[in-house]
């Protein structure tokens, strides 16, 4: 496994000492969100990456259209956390985001999320009204 802290950087070489949040470069809606949130990631030591970096792919172990389904957390000692879990892990390490991760916790809360996220998900390419994902829609 490659050790994030020493070999995974990002496209200006720095590292993350915590781990790193993959998201869809290419949702303009996940890119507005990575940009509000970068102030409260970064100085906890998570790094942000795409997740159509080339490297992204062999350091999760997972195919393409798998890994295109959710935003992924790699933390850097190995955990590996998608869509819904990886939201929760992180807002457990931000206070103020702390009422959300105590949220999840509540009978029947993260199972709640998990759907909810899926959905979001499997939609968001619609969301600027230019639907890449319609077939795939279709079909769940």
């Amino acid at each position: 496994m490659i050790s994030l802290s020493s070999e995974m950087t990002d496209n200006k070489g720095r590292r993350a000492r915590s781990g790193w949040v993959f998201f869809d470069a290419q949702c303009p809606f996940c890119v507005s969100l990575v940009r509000r949130f970068r102030p409260a990631l970064e100085p906890r030591g998570y790094g942000l990456a795409a997740l159509q970096d080339p490297r992204v792919p062999e350091l999760l172990g997972l195919p393409l259209d798998e890994l295109m389904r959710e935003m992924r957390l790699l933390t850097a000692d190995g955990n590996q956390y998608g869509g819904a879990d990886a939201l929760i892990y992180l807002a457990g390490r931000i206070w103020w985001a702390w009422p959300v991760y105590a949220a999840a916790h509540l009978p029947g809360a993260r199972g709640a999320l998990r759907a909810a996220y899926r959905w979001f998900a499997a939609r968001r390419s619609c969301l600027n009204g230019a639907c890449t994902l319609r077939e795939a829609i279709r079909h769940e």
